[in-house]
């Protein structure tokens, strides 16, 4: 079982930096006249405001089983949460309504957002310190979550299942509308994935911090913008349809999984 690793101050540093500018790279995915979704969507004006909430979106992709460092990921997690919490509303009016000129929204709940983020981030911060004081870190650390890392992945194919059984119809009549929509996120994930790993190994920063911050810079959290799309828009929108492609990149990045394990040997990058 691999050993807690010490995140320094310029992983965190470097955590923060790439926090920032992705955040200004989305700008460019969802909105700017010469982002991605304005090259791939020059028409389709609903279609790119469910792609610019997908890409407002942070998440943890596959650290666990691309060998990341879970304390990390747990940094990650927190700061993401909160940035989404306090940013993700204001931000997503201020890019469709203020730099895109979008009209038909007029404000983003910020229920929605609490619901979708909040309660998780609140469930998991309380599990954790409880059962580290009440039952020791050993036990959480060698039982609980042992027990509970297989069910993250299994309820990601549930949603998955879930998403497309709703979306099914709308998707298999819309066909061209979906690959239109994934091609600008199939770029932007190997870009930015690419990128961060570089900058990272260049930095000799270990594996799993440098895949932990991969994933991290370039994933989607596509579960918050679903729900938002869907309670602003509702459920048979494009906007809805948009955000549903997410999983449709997800489901692909597995493979980059084990890519990952292939350049670690490859390449001898240190644990």
């Amino acid at each position: 079982m691999q050993g807690p690793i010490r995140v320094t101050p310029r992983a965190s540093g470097l955590a923060l930096y790439v926090e920032a500018d992705t955040l200004q790279s989305r700008r460019k995915l969802g909105d700017s006249p010469l982002g991605l979704a304005w090259a791939f969507l020059p028409g389709k004006s609903d279609l790119r405001v469910g792609l610019i909430l997908v890409g407002l979106g942070r998440c943890i992709a596959m650290n666990g089983l691309a060998g990341g460092d879970n304390e990390y990921c747990a940094i990650l997690v927190a700061i993401n949460s909160i940035l989404q919490i306090v940013l993700f509303a204001p931000l997503a009016v201020f890019f469709i309504r203020v730099i895109s000129g979008e009209t038909g929204i007029s404000d983003i709940s910020y229920e929605v957002v609490t619901i979708s983020v909040g309660i998780p981030l609140a469930a998991a911060i309380i599990m954790r310190f409880t059962l580290r004081i009440t039952a020791g870190p050993a036990w959480y650390e060698r039982v609980f979550l042992r027990f509970v890392a297989p069910w993250s992945l299994i309820g990601l194919l549930y949603t998955i299942i879930v998403l497309f059984a709703s979306q099914g119809c709308q998707v298999a009549h819309q066909l061209v509308s979906v690959i239109r929509v994934a091609a600008p996120l199939v770029v932007y994930f190997a870009s930015i994935f690419c990128i961060t790993l570089f900058i990272t190994y260049r930095l000799c920063f270990k594996y799993p911090l440098a895949v932990t911050k991969s994933f991290t810079a370039s994933s989607n959290n596509f579960e918050l913008a679903i729900a938002v799309a869907v309670a602003t828009f509702g459920p048979d929108s494009d906007q809805a349809l948009a955000s549903t492609i997410g999983p449709l990149i997800e489901v692909p990045v597995l493979g980059l999984v084990y890519l990952m394990r292939l350049i670690r040997k490859r390449w001898n990058w240190k644990a």
